[in-house]
């Protein structure tokens, strides 16, 4: 009790750490639900990778045309946003548009992203060693780090992200849940889907260079998958894995705070936890249930 009054006194030094961290564990979700949604749940495992690969190869690139890094320069977090952003959006609306081709091989199409980011992510930096090491600490995402601007960006983005989220949530359940029914309503399929991914993108990008693959894998899905187990409608689907994922993000900046671990592990081993406790509660209330009296 007496960490969590220390970090949320007004004070407190890593208060913009903490606040990221809640954004991510917050906005993630939000996307994550339409991937549990349209059963591609590998997606939120192959996209930060491929965020991840962005980033080595902007670095490669600035490496190979201006020369090389200047580490703390601004520039060189606008950069790596930007191979993150171009990479993880390129990578998205590809794999929208072959999945309207066929979905038999969707899975099979987003473990090769996976594969293939995950390979050209090792070739970029293992072909820029001089500033390798500023490499692996952009793709690691650095929460502790963050900044009043920084954090005032972020927030800014992903902000918008949820308000129009939450603005056209009908229109983006309706495709993805039902799409034959949207079309016999009128609906644009193809824009919605476009839009969708887009804001997918955005979110993943945003949330890799900030807080590290791993951290925005683990609230693209923990948070939701939980929130699936407890609630039957959409949106208390959306809103509790929101709420799910910020609080578990808070619990774990405080467990990572007050025992002296690193803040994204610490983040996704309690979101994973809570998933683990909530699932083995259902499964015994059915067996219970279940069981002849």
């Amino acid at each position: 009790m007496s960490t969590v009054l220390e970090v949320l006194r007004p004070g407190f030094l890593l208060r913009d750490a903490m606040v990221a961290s809640i954004l991510v564990g917050v906005v993630c979700p939000l996307v994550g639900v339409y991937f549990v949604l349209r059963r591609m749940i590998f997606l939120g495992v192959a996209l930060p990778q491929l965020s991840a690969a962005g980033i080595a190869f902007a670095m490669l690139m600035h490496r190979t045309l201006i020369g090389p890094h200047l580490h703390g320069r601004t520039s060189d977090a606008m950069l790596a946003q930007l191979g993150a952003l171009a990479f993880t959006l390129g990578g998205i609306l590809a794999l929208a548009a072959l999945e309207r081709r066929g979905r038999e091989i969707v899975e099979a199409r987003i473990g090769m992203v996976y594969a293939i980011a995950g390979a050209l992510t090792i070739l970029f930096i293992a072909a820029d060693p001089w500033g390798e090491a500023h490499i692996v600490n952009l793709l690691k995402g650095d929460l502790l780090a963050a900044t009043e601007s920084s954090l005032a960006f972020l927030a800014a983005v992903l902000g918008v992200v949820v308000v129009v989220l939450l603005a056209f949530q009908k229109e983006f359940l309706l495709v993805s849940f039902d799409r034959d029914l949207a079309v016999v309503f009128g609906k644009a399929t193809t824009t919605w889907d476009t839009v969708l991914y887009v804001l997918c993108g955005i979110t993943i990008s945003f949330g890799v260079l900030a807080a590290g693959p791993l951290v925005t894998f683990g609230f693209l899905l923990a948070p939701p998958l939980t929130a699936r187990l407890i609630t039957g409608r959409m949106l208390t689907f959306s809103i509790a894995s929101a709420a799910i994922g910020g609080l578990t993000a808070f619990v774990g900046f405080c467990a990572a705070y007050r025992y002296d671990m690193p803040l994204g592990p610490a983040e996704v081993a309690v979101s994973s936890a809570v998933f683990l406790a909530v699932a083995g509660a259902t499964r015994l209330r059915r067996a219970l249930r279940l069981r002849p009296a």
